[in-house]
């Protein structure tokens, strides 16, 4: 499953898969519990293959920072916490993504990060490569 059909609701926890569309909106299920709940237009909703992070030079998204934490964990979760202390958050991304840029960038967005890799990993969601994106750079 790529993350275009993962979302993240706001005022909700967690992520949800995007199952089917209704006239007012949608219908979504929960990574965290498999409870369904049906999201209208007024929910702020946004789809993580449109989010990204900010570095020094540019705004990378979300699924390739994903994919450095997986590399940096050899496929495993993370090692650190979402609730660890900001300056060990901070010192992981780092590690990680080291042109992060640390001014735009809060250790609440870093504590998100961490907890939807390791959410997604969870659920077996661990294929974040862009297959369109492949494709087009190889012709």
């Amino acid at each position: 499953m790529s993350l275009d059909k993962i979302l993240s609701i706001g005022g909700k926890p967690g992520l949800y898969r995007l199952l089917t569309q209704t006239r007012t909106g949608f219908v979504a299920e929960s990574l965290l519990d498999k409870k369904r709940v049906s999201v209208g237009a007024h929910n702020n909703v946004s789809v993580l293959s449109e989010i990204a992070i900010y570095t020094l030079e540019e705004e990378l998204p979300l699924r390739e920072v994903f994919q450095k934490i997986q590399i940096k964990e050899k496929g495993g979760k993370t090692s650190v916490a979402h609730k660890a202390e900001k300056i060990v958050l901070e010192e992981y991304f780092f590690e990680v993504l080291p042109n992060y840029d640390e001014d735009r960038v809060y250790a609440s967005d870093i504590k998100k990060v961490i907890q939807w890799y390791n959410l997604l990993h969870d659920n077996g969601i661990t294929d974040f490569s862009d297959d369109e994106e492949d494709s087009s750079e190889e012709e």
